[in-house]
Formats: structure tokens, sequence, C-alpha cells
């Protein structure tokens, strides 16, 4: 870079090299030291002699500067051949810089010194024009200082000296007044006629030798030389005579012209459209122009820091230039005055004068370089010996730079002013970066375009200027020469924010970089494949000895740092996949990313153009590949697969994987102790914990259910709950696995593999938190482009809480990682989802140009949201297993049942026996049974939905509960079985019509455990569970119809002929109080079954009926039964609900009565069950079982029947006998007709019984149908009966006769006066009478 700047044509170079065994820290310490001495005056030069030599020598009131430039490394050899054309390439003068201690020697480092000089330089150079050796004493005044005289050139600094940078600067202005005498000997046989008709020989003329001098021209006349004249001035020339024996160039070797007699010739392709000549004739002798002797002049002033003298002789250069044909010449001189007029501008002499002009004030120069830039393009007829295309070509591209720099430092000062001329000027080796530049926000689009508004310049308007340096002509240029022009274009781009032009640059100056790689090893015998070297003969020779060559890596890493650059502004991550330290398992450069975000996954839409990346990641992987670098090359050729493999073709992704594998190993065999992070993405999808057997799950449960006695509740267990829908209980519900001490798990790991090639894990194993667990990896291989399940397993070591939080996956040759795999719980799901609407939205309402399109850039701007998003997320959730203690085992060693079924009639009980045996070490003392059969399932679903009207509700509950169809003894449950031992267990199966199948479910723990602490007892205890299923068929053989309740009459047992059985039936039977229960059974079966109603005992006697119903036939059972009255406490409840379910209202709408009268029907229904039951037997059979009447309703006349009258009336008919009339006869009944005689006295007695719970005031009213016919004493209606209290009974009498033969009918009606309901009638009685003549009296 400091080749390039825009002022190096006044720069005066001197060569700063190390002498002797001075290190690297200490050469570069003096050597900064040094190049803070940028300017010197000219007033500070020594003037030295007034001869010849002092031509160029400033005159001790001289306000100018020499400019000095430090370079450490000589320009190239090739370029020696513009030696005059430029001497401002070429280094001046050269220091050596030297560290001196006590066991350094003086004339040693002074060899050392000279033949370093000797090397760096070619013989033929006339540079250096003066050299001095500094010398730093280490020690504190020890060195000896004694030099003599035969050591020039070298100066030793003290170690005690106070201030040495005033030494250095007046060492330094001795050897500069040195060099500029020597420019005058240059220039005085340059001046000579023969000098000029060298300069003028040839595009890059040379000094011509002492041989090469007239020997008369020599001896007679040597102050014939001709003195230059200049076109519109005469400046003093001051020529100074050759005399014989004279060294004109410091007495330094000559040899033959390295321009015209160059033996270099071109091999590069003519790009500068040069048109080719035929050899140019010798011009020696011949009369030349003086315009190239001007230019030199003014670049000899121009580097004495005398702007003035330089700006005078450039422009007769130009004058002559004009006239003739030399357009090299002509432009260089062009970039001379371009030079002088920034020069003048940074001095203050032209800048107000440019500033006052309505052009821009730095037109002229750009106009100038303009000029320049365009003669270089064209540099006219050559001839064979001036093709010198690399030359040529450096110097049109130099060109172009110098105007690219004018533009640049202009845009970047904001304007023409002296920050501009500060950049401009700065010769260090690296470029000076305005303050415009440096700052946080320079890199921002509206710093540049504000930087444009104020300088009026554009950027593109640069962006033109640097693409015409860049061109096939670069091929021309030399390594160096080529790498150093790329990279200032590539800085140019990078400044102007041109990044992707950048990286086009930089992707040619690798190239350029690995071109001269490549050519350093083919000459030491190295090659890139193998990396062996036969030591002096060719690998094919016989007896040939193999030595590996030692591989230098210095370098690699800046190489590489270039290439991730370059892949980087493409979008593509080279460090995606990072490096792990074996030793620590950390790795440092993998950069820190937030766990939530993807950054795990696969990138499966890329940033950029696929096709673009995929050639750049190739580059990359050669160039790795040519260095070598294993680690990079395998590093970058995953990294790839995992941000580029949907881009990827197939063979791409085979090469690039299998080529990582072979770097690996590569890696490993040279001692490679780091290793290669897992790069596949994540490989883990769902992790899953595989159920245990039904027989080794686990059950927690509360200690208090040890106080409750298990019911049939159980089979109500999803109606438990107050309500309906409970929204805790699937909260609950979704708790921790439960799993045991030192008992195996099992997990399901599904992974994914999106590649085309079989993906290799060496290790896989769980990632676990919590409680120790013992498990293995184990290696696995997924199939290409697929999901593959593995199953992973491992015990708990003790017990607590176990968190599976993901899988450690390694990939072979890599390192582990470990993959976090969170629950997808309603809040990660709405957590993500909140962040990729964030994202969405803020990526939808900004629009990024250019580089922050790249999701790296453009994430920074949203950021902020996802931050805010994340502090409101709650920690991830992972797969938590609860470890309990070691738990018993049992099993179910024998069954009474054959093949697990059994078939029963409907009503019918079974017996079945379960023996159990322990196979644990542990003891089992908590035995409990529960049950489940097909009727469950659609009970508990109807129960659920509601739909169910209230009595059918009730009937499902009591089904459920009161009619399972296996029960147990639970007097068994306290039994303990200790390890080893057996137990029987006696069931009982019970015939149920729809029941298919069922299970008998066996939970037991060991509860009574020991602990080891006194603390606190738990307050859970788990109980494992084993099932044993079976296989029900249940035959409905007989059905029941037409139940119904009937009035009790006398005529109903009082007849003649009646059976024994009927007569024990009605034995206690009284014709009041009484009803008769009759029922209708079917037989839907083949086999005759004998049924039986019987009479419950209760207030009763105990009665039965039995009949034997055939096949196919229908048969009707009576059974009287007692009325029954219920108190209003008992039928004003409400229906009961059997379970804790939630009542539901039902959906009719009924009113107050009907509500009343419903649950009456529904509580005499239940007191009438209560007291009939129906079995039956096998007829000839051992079987039996129980007749369900459930199914059957009871209707509003039943209830009328079967509940006991509030008012019992009782009637009868008699007479009375005597005087008196106290005694009496009772009339003839038969059939319940009373049979009197007509015209006879009798009495009618009503013997009305007050059977309510309360006292009641009665009436009653008297109706006789045909009352024509008979004659009564008294009233017959509001006959007042007055207050009859609870059980009481009065007598109504009331005297008739009948005065007609015939048939009536006699009604008494009670009716209770002051009731809410008015005057209703609550008691009737109905009397029959049969009046004929024949009847007794």
């Amino acid at each position: 870079m400091e080749h390039n700047t825009f002022a190096s044509l006044a720069h005066f170079r001197i060569l700063l090299i190390p002498v002797g065994s001075i290190s690297r820290g200490t050469f570069d310490q003096w050597a900064a030291e040094i190049r803070t001495l940028e300017n010197i005056r000219l007033s500070d030069i020594p003037p030295g002699t007034k001869d010849e030599k002092a031509r160029f020598m400033p005159s001790p009131k001289s306000k100018g500067y020499l400019r000095l430039c430090f370079p450490t490394h000589p320009p190239p050899s090739l370029h020696y051949a513009m030696s005059l054309f430029r001497p401002s390439h070429f280094s001046l003068g050269v220091i050596g810089i030297a560290s001196c201690s006590q066991k350094d020697s003086i004339s040693s480092i002074t060899a050392e010194f000279n033949a370093a000089v000797k090397d760096l330089f070619p013989p033929d150079s006339i540079y250096p024009l003066a050299k001095s050796c500094f010398v730093f004493e280490e020690n504190d005044g020890t060195t000896n200082l004694n030099l003599g005289d035969h050591l020039p050139g070298l100066v030793i600094i003290p170690s005690m000296m106070g201030n040495k940078k005033e030494n250095i600067e007046t060492l330094l202005a001795d050897l500069c007044s040195n060099i500029l005498a020597e420019f005058s000997t240059i220039f005085t046989t340059l001046e000579s006629s023969l000098g000029n008709e060298y300069l003028n020989a040839s595009l890059f003329p040379s000094l011509p030798s002492l041989a090469d001098f007239p020997q008369p021209l020599v001896d007679d006349e040597p102050e014939s030389l001709l003195r230059l004249s200049s076109h519109n001035s005469q400046p003093e020339l001051s020529p100074g005579p050759l005399r014989r024996g004279s060294t004109p160039i410091l007495g330094m070797k000559r040899n033959a012209s390295a321009g015209a007699g160059s033996p270099m010739a071109s091999v590069r392709q003519n790009t500068l459209n040069v048109p080719i000549t035929r050899k140019r004739q010798s011009l020696i002798g011949a009369t030349s122009s003086h315009g190239r002797l001007f230019k030199v002049l003014g670049d000899f002033f121009m580097l004495a820091g005398r702007t003035e003298d330089a700006s005078v002789w450039y422009a007769e250069a130009v004058a002559l230039f004009k006239t003739a044909t030399d357009p090299v010449w002509y432009a260089s001189a062009l970039e001379g005055l371009a030079t002088v007029a920034l020069l003048e501008a940074w001095s203050g002499q032209g800048f107000q004068t440019s500033i006052s002009a309505s052009r821009e004030p730095w037109s002229d120069i750009s106009e100038k370089l303009d000029q320049a830039i365009s003669l270089y393009s064209r540099p006219g007829p050559l001839s064979e010996s001036d093709q010198r295309y690399d030359l040529l070509a450096y110097l049109y591209t130099v060109a172009i730079l110098r105007l690219c720099f004018l533009l640049f430092a202009t845009w970047a000062a904001k304007g023409w002013g002296p920050l501009a001329f500060t950049a401009l000027m700065h010769p260090g080796p690296a470029p000076y970066v305005p303050p415009t530049l440096s700052h946080p926000d320079s890199h921002l689009p509206g710093n540049r375009d504000r930087l444009s508004s104020i300088s009026g310049i554009t950027r593109s308007q640069m962006a033109s200027v640097i693409a015409q340096a860049h061109g096939p002509w670069l091929l021309h240029l030399g390594h160096r020469e080529r790498i150093v022009v790329l990279e200032t274009i590539a800085y140019l781009y990078s400044s102007l924010g041109y990044h992707r032009k950048e990286v086009y640059i930089l992707r040619e100056v690798v190239g350029c970089i690995m071109d001269l790689l490549v050519c350093a090893r083919a000459e030491n015998g190295l090659t890139v494949a193998s990396g062996i070297m036969v030591n002096g003969r060719g690998s094919g020779d016989s007896g040939a000895v193999a030595v590996k060559g030692i591989e230098r890596s210095a370098g690699n890493e800046s190489v590489l740092k270039l290439v991730k650059y370059i892949c980087e502004v493409h979008g593509i991550d080279l460090e995606a996949v990072g490096f792990v330290n074996s030793a620590s398992g950390k790795t440092p450069d993998e950069r820190s990313v937030p766990q939530d975000a993807n950054t795990d996954d696969l990138q499966e839409n890329p940033y950029g153009w696929p096709e673009l990346q995929i050639g750049i990641i190739r580059e990359a992987l050669a160039v790795a590949e040519a260095l070598p670098d294993p680690p990079s090359v395998a590093q970058f050729s995953l990294s790839a697969l995992k941000s580029l493999y949907t881009a990827l073709s197939d063979d791409d992704q085979y090469h690039m994987y299998y080529t990582a594998n072979k770097a690996l190993t590569a890696a490993r065999r040279r001692g490679e102790t780091r290793l290669i992070g897992y790069w596949s993405g994540r490989p883990v999808v769902s992790i899953e914990l595989l159920q245990p057997p039904p027989s080794r799950s686990l059950v927690e449960n509360p200690i208090s259910i040890l106080a409750q006695r298990p019911g049939d509740a159980s089979k109500l267990s999803q109606m438990t709950g107050p309500f309906l829908y409970n929204p805790r209980k699937s909260v609950t519900a979704r708790g921790s696995t439960l799993v045991v001490t030192d008992e195996p798990l099992e997990f399901v790991l599904t992974l994914h593999n999106p590649f085309v090639f079989d993906l290799e894990i060496q290790d896989l194993s769980l990632s676990t938190s919590g409680v120790a667990f013992d498990t293995k990896p184990i290696s696995v291989t997924i199939p290409a482009n697929s999901y593959h399940p593995v199953t992973l397993s491992g015990k708990p070591l003790e017990d607590g809480l176990l968190i599976v939080k993901g899988c450690h996956a390694q990939a072979p040759g890599g390192a582990s990682r470990e993959f976090f795999l969170p629950l997808a719980t309603a809040e990660e799901e709405e957590f993500r989802l909140r962040r990729r609407s964030a994202v969405a939205c803020e990526s939808g309402r900004t629009k990024y140009g250019g580089l922050d399109c790249r999701p790296g850039k453009s994430g920074k701007r949203h950021s902020t949201l996802v931050m805010t998003s994340s502090s409101r997320r709650s920690i991830p959730k992972f797969l938590e297993c609860t470890v309990v203690p070691e738990q018993p085992l049992l099993r179910i060693r024998w069954s009474s049942l054959t093949h697990g079924a059994v078939m029963l009639y409907n009503g019918e009980k079974s017996t079945l026996r379960l023996t159990l045996e322990n196979i644990s070490n542990l003891p089992i003392d908590f035995l409990r049974l529960s049950f489940d059969d097909s009727t469950i399932t659609p009970a508990q679903a109807a129960l659920a939905e509601g739909d169910l009207s209230i009595y059918d509700a009730y009937e499902t509950e009591y089904q459920l509960i009161n009619r399972p169809v296996f029960s147990w003894n639970q007097d068994q449950e306290n039994i303990e079985i200790l390890p080893g031992r057996k137990v029987a267990l006696t069931l009982t199966c019970t015939g149920k019509v729809g029941c298919t199948s069922g299970s008998v479910f066996i939970s037991y723990g060991y509860l009574h455990r020991r602990h080891s602490t006194l603390s606190q007892p738990p307050e859970t205890f788990h109980t494992r569970q084993i099932s044993y299923p079976v296989l029900v068929t249940v035959y409905n053989m007989l059905e029941c119809h037409n139940m119904d309740i009937l009035p009790l009459r006398s005529g109903d047992y009082e007849s003649d002929g009646t059976p024994v059985n009927k007569e024990m039936l009605f034995r206690d039977v009284e014709e009041e109080g009484w009803c008769l229960f009759s029922i209708y059974v079917r037989n839907t079966y083949g086999l005759p079954f004998e049924v039986t109603l019987e009479r419950m005992p209760k207030d009763t006697s105990p009665a039965s009926t039995s009949c034997i119903v055939a096949p196919g036939a229908m048969t009707r059972l009576v059974l009287p039964l007692k009325k029954v009255k219920l108190a209003e406490e008992i039928t004003s409840q409400a229906i009961p609900m059997l379970s804790d379910r939630q009542f539901v209202v039902d959906k009719t709408k009924l009113s107050l009565e009907e509500y009343k009268l419903q649950r009456e029907l529904f509580w005499y229904r239940e007191e009438l069950f209560k007291r009939v039951r129906g079995c039956w037997r096998e007829a000839g059979g051992t079987r039996s079982g129980e007749l369900s009447l459930r199914q059957q309703r009871i209707t509003l006349p039943m209830l009328d029947t079967l509940r006991t009258e509030t008012v019992r009336i009782q009637l009868d008919l008699f007479r009375r006998d005597g005087e008196t009339g106290e005694g009496r006869s009772p009339i003839l009944r038969k059939g319940g007709t009373y049979y009197p005689a007509p015209y006879d006295f009798i009495y009618l007695r009503a013997r009305i019984a007050n059977l309510s719970f309360q006292p009641l005031v009665l009436m009653a009213d008297t109706a006789i149908d045909p009352a024509d016919h008979v004659i009564q004493e008294g009233v017959l209606t509001d006959i007042p009966i007055g207050r009859l209290e609870s059980g009481e009974v009065r007598e109504l009498e009331t005297p008739l006769c009948f005065v007609a033969c015939g048939r009536f009918r006699v009604q008494v009606d009670t009716r209770a006066v002051n009731t809410a309901t008015g005057d209703a009638v609550i008691g009737t009685a109905t009397l029959k009478v049969a009046v004929r003549e024949d009847n007794p009296r």
C-alpha cells in the first residue's frame, strides 16, 4: 500500500533493514521510532561542499521539507529498469538497524550490513545512493565505541543517550545530504550529450558506463559537454565535467543497460494496445530531445523538496513532450505536476488560489491524472526491446490508483482541505484512515451519502475510476505488484461500502497468493498432494529416501481469515461448525447464541445465490487443501453441508462429506488436538419415554385413601368432581412419569438425516440431570433422507427427580455436543409463535438493501423485539420422571377359569378364584381390587353427556354401583404377601345383560417400609397394578313386562276351591290397607325356569308366589302387598345422585305440583322394590339368580293404589235388636255386596280413621243412588265429624230404609276443613246393596 499513495513521487525512500542478531521486536521498536520522522526541514540538512554536488542541496534558509518514507522491502528486481524513469520508486538510501552488546563485534556487524545491502540490490543498480548502519547499544556504556577510521557509515547510539530522537534526526539529515549530493553526480552524467542520448535510447533507459564515453572526448575536450537550455526559462544547472578516471556513479559497478539490453522477455499477452515495431537502431550519437532530461531533473528537485524548481522543469518537459512522441514520459511528467500541485497546496502556497477558482480545487490535478492515464494506455509504437508490458501495466495501474486516492481522500475529508492533504501525503506502511471513516457509524449508508453530498464526489464516480485499474493487463504484473494493486482496489471498494466488489477482488488476491505458494513448493521439491520430498533424487528413482517435508503454517491463518471474510460477504458461514478443545471440552471459537434461537437446526433457506456460493465454497476448499490445512478443510466442508445442504447436489454432498472425513483423519494423524464440533444440525426431533408394561406401571396415591373403604363409587371415578368439566384435572394428569429405582427405562429418540448419504453418529446418549442415571452410548447410522427411531436404555440409581433434557451426539472424529429438547407445551408454542410473528412483522416493515439482508445483519435490527419477548418467556420444561424407591412385583399364578371365559344367565352369580405370587424381594402389605366391564364405559359416557333424564341417570348409577359384574370380599385386603409366597383370592361374578368382557385390577404396594431418616412420613405412596381379563357371556332368558298395582277386593281371594298356596298367600290379607302387585314374566330361552316373587318381611309376614315359565311362554305372577304411607319429609326430597357428580337440571319445565308428584312416584317406587324381590331357578337344575324388576315404571294409578289413604272409611250395614236397640246383627254379605230386605229399618255405619301424620277437621257427605227409593233419618251432606288426631277413629251411623227392591250404591266422602288445598275430598268409601224380597230379615 505504501507504493500507491498519492504523493509517492515526492517521498524520499530510505530502506530499513535488520542487521545482525537483532530481534524482531527490537527492530520494530527502532523502526517505529525512525518512522516518526516523516518530514525533515530543508534548513536542517547539512549544505555540504559548494562544488558540482551542491546543485540539489537546500540553502540554509530554505522553508521546504524532505518527505521521508521508510519501507522495509526493496522494490522488485525487474523494476530497476525504471531507475531513471521514476527514482522515487526506489530506495535512495539504506539504514541498517543493529543491536550491539558486549559479545557483538562491530566489524562483524559492518560486514553483515554490507553483505545485506549487496544482496538486496542488483549489481548494476545505481541505488542506493547512500547507506548507514545505526547500532543501538543494549548495555549501559560497556560497548567499545572506538571505531577508528576503518568503519565508515556505521554509527553507534549509546543506551545512555537521553534524547535519541534528535540524534537520529541529525543522522538522517546527514544521510539525506549525501543522497542529494549523489543526485548531482547522476544528473551531471545525464546532462552530457552522451548521457542524454542514452536517456533517449530506450523507453526505460539506464546510465551509460565509463567505457561508453568516447576517449578523445574525454581526454581532449572535457569541457565540450553541452549545457542544457530551457525552453521557457534558464535555471542554473552548473554541470560538472567528466574527467578521466572519475566515477560518475559513486564508484558503483555499472554494466549494460537494464532497459534496452534487458534479458527479460515478455511472456504476457499485449493488453495495452501497444503496436510492435522493428528493433530500434542505436541512437547513440544522434541529437535527442531534452524532455526526458528535464523530467528527471524535475523528479530530483521534487524529491529534494524544491517544489518550485520541480514545477518549472516539469513544465519544460511537458512543453517538449507535446511536440515529441513520447507518451509514457509525458504521462510521468503530468503525474509529477499533479504531485507538485498537491505539495504546494499542502504547504499553503496554492491553497488560496485553488479555493478562489470557480472550478473544484482538485479539478486541475484530476485532469492531469486523467491525461496521464490516457497516455499510459496508448504508449505508442515500441520496439521489441521496449516491450516491457509489466512496467507499462504497472505505471498505468498506479496512475489510476493515484487518481482514485485523490478522489477518495477528498470525499472522505468532506472536500479539499488540510484533512485531505494529510491523507494524500501519508507515507506510512498502512493507509491513513480519516476520522470520518473511523467512527462506529461510518459504515452506515447515511454517513457515506452525507460525505458525497458535502464533497461533491459520488461513490459511483469513484467506483467507475477504480474499475479502470482492474483488467487483464494485471496479468503482466508480477505476483507481488498484482497483490499490492488488488489489495488497494479492495481497500477502496470496502471503504466505499461496495463489499461485493471488494470480495470479488479479494478472490483474485487469494488466487495470487496461492500461485506464489504453489510456485514456492515446486521450487522446494514439495507436492501438495502428498507433501513428500525425495532427498536428492526424483520420486521414481530406485534407492531414493523419502523424507516428509516440514510444512510451515505461518501465514495460513491470515489466508484462511481472508477466505472466511469472502464467504461471509456472500452469505456463507464457514464457521458454522466450530472447533472444540479436547482438553477442556469448550468451544473457544463458537459464538454464543440464545438458547431459544434456532441455531442448532440446518438452514433450509440460505441467503444469497446458491450457484455462486457453491463455487466460492469449492474455491475455499481448494485453498485450504493447497495450504494444506486439514482442520480448515473439514470445517469448511462440514459448514457448507450445514448451511447450504439444500442447494448442494448429491455429488457435492458426497464429496464434501468424504473430504471432511479424510481431512479429519489427516489432522489426527498430524497431531491435531482440537475436535470438530457436531455439524449436522439438531439430530434429535423428539424424545419419548416408552411406557413400561402394565404390570410394572406405577400409580401415586394419597395416604388419605387408606382411611376410606373402597366402595363401588370407583366406577364413577370419571364423575367424582363437583363439576362436569374440571380444567385442573387435565393439568394434574400431565404430571411427571413415575419410574422405579434400578429398573430399566427405555427412551425412543427420533433422529433426522436430511442429507443424501448415510449419517453416522459415533456416540449417542441421553442428557439428564437430577438423580444419577446409568446409560451407555450407542452408535447409530441414520439412512439418507429419513427419520430413524432409536431406543436408548438406562436405569436410575437413586430415587428423586430425573430430568431428560435431550441427548449428546458425537460424529466420528468430532466432539460431543449436547442438544436440548424442551417439551412442546402450550407456553412454548405460544412463545415461538409470538417470536415468529414479531420477526415477521419487523422484517416485513423494513426493507434492507445490499449486505444488510443477510440473516446475521438484519437479525440485529429486530433483536430488541426478540429479547423483549424472551424476557417474558417462562423457563422451558423438559421431560421429567419421578424416581420412587424399589417396589414389589406380583403376578397371577393360577385362575379357576378355563381360557379366561365365563358364561352366565342374567342375574346369576359365579365364583372366580385367583392365586397371586410375590416374585420380588420386598413384601406386599397393601392389596386392593377394582373391576371394570364393558357396561361401565357406555354408562359413564351417557352420564357425562348429561342428556339422560333424572330417572334414567339414577337407574344408570344404580346399575353401576349396586349391580356390579365383579365383586369380592373386602376383608381380604389386609393380607400380607411375603417375598416368594402365594395367596388365593375369591371373587364373585354376576351375570349382567350387555356385558361381554371385564377385567380384574389388583393394586398392590409396599406401604409400611422403613425410612432411612426420621423425617416426616410421605403424604403419598405408590402401587402397582396387574389385571386379569375375563371374557363374559350373559344370556338374557327372562323378561319382565307390564308391572301393575291393583286394589285388593274380597272377591279376589274369597272363592271356592282356592288352592292351598293361594290361601297361604292371602292368609293375613285384609281387604282394607292391602293391594295386589302383578307382573308378567316371559321366558325367551330354551329351558324352563321357576320364577318366584317374594314379599320382604317389613311390618308384614313374608310370603312368596312361584310358577314355572315354559320356554316361549309368558306367565302372570301376583303378590298381595300392604299399602305404604311415606312421610312428607321423604317424598319431598329431591331425586338423589349416587355419585358426587354435579346435579343437572332437567330440561323439561315442570310446575311445582308436577315436581312434587315426580318425587312421590320415585320414592314410592323405591319403597316398592324394597318390599318385592324376584328370583329364578333353573327347573331341574341348581343354577339360580336374581330377577331384576328395576326396568319397570310406576304410574299415577299405581301410586294411588299403593299409597295408604289419608282418611280411611269402612262402611257396613247392620240392624239393631231388642227393645233398647243396643244389640246388633249383621246384614248378609256375599262377594262384597250386602243383601238387606225391603221396608226394613237398618243402619249405615261409617267408621272414619285419620291415617295421616297430622290432626284433621273432617266433614262427611253421603250419597245413595238411586236416592228416590231410600228413606234416611237426618241430613246426608255436610255432616260434621270433628277434629281427629293422627290415628284416631270415629263412627258415623245413619238410619236407612229401602222402600223398593233393586241394586243401590252408597258412597261416603270425607272432606278436610281449613287446609291449604281447601275442602277437597280426602277419603271415599263405597258400599253395594242388593234389596230383594227373599233376603233374610
